[in-house]
């Protein structure tokens, strides 16, 4: 038998390194967290790859917004909330359990996986009162109501291109009565400061309600000027 070529004793090597298993290299890579938060614990999946991209994971923001809710002791008992980009959900789950009738809203691919976390997390008296639907911004906001009492979004300013459609959809959601909850990673790369402090204020009253320095986000408590 004839010894291996250095090429064969190299695949050799990389077999051992690099099992062949398929699902290792799936489009999808599915991981669920554990999350304590409000006195609930919520089993978040999050499914990685590139059919869902920045939609997939649970990002810093959105747990300090979540965390926001939990030290300021939020009650949303009796309160129409929809969020807007929700990704894996986490934030309008939270807000369902805290008593809200929730409209919890993205675009399409990611639906799937907020149905998902939806049915995990919340008792049958919640599931009730909590939907998962479509929501482009600057397209498709006139099917939706205009009577929120909360609107909530979680690192949704990041794509510049974006913000002239997420101000659009504000405007239209965000009643006399709305408040709005923006929480941000203040990326200077995508112009964050820029929506902020430029684009947003021509049609909203902003407070800054929250800041964490170290992670460098910011959460923003939002009025119409109808308001002022």
């Amino acid at each position: 038998m004839a010894a291996p070529t250095a090429e064969e004793e190299a695949e050799g090597v990389l077999a051992l390194v690099f099992p062949r298993d398929l699902e290792l290299f799936a489009d999808a890579f599915p991981v669920e967290t554990c999350y304590r938060l409000c006195g609930h614990e919520l089993r978040i999946a999050q499914h990685h790859g590139a059919r869902l991209g920045v939609a997939a994971p649970v990002w810093e923001a959105a747990l300090t917004l979540c965390e926001y809710f939990e030290a300021q002791k939020m009650n949303f008992g009796g309160k129409k909330v929809i969020e807007l980009g929700a990704g894996t959900g986490i934030v309008g789950i939270l807000a369902a359990l805290l008593g809200g009738d929730v409209t919890i809203t993205d675009l399409p691919l990611a639906l799937k996986q907020i149905e998902e976390n939806v049915h995990n997390n919340l008792p049958e008296e919640h599931l009730t009162r909590t939907r998962v639907c479509t929501l482009s911004w600057g397209i498709d906001q006139k099917d939706f109501p205009i009577d929120y009492d909360i609107i909530l979004g979680a690192d949704i300013v990041y794509a510049k291109d974006t913000y002239p459609l997420l101000i659009r959809t504000l405007r239209y959601l965000c009643g006399p009565r709305s408040t709005i909850y923006l929480s941000s990673k203040m990326r200077r790369e995508h112009s964050t400061m820029e929506f902020f402090e430029t684009l947003l204020p021509v049609h909203f009253v902003l407070e800054l309600a929250y800041r964490d320095e170290n992670e460098d986000i910011s959460v923003y408590r939002v009025t119409s000027k109808m308001n002022s």
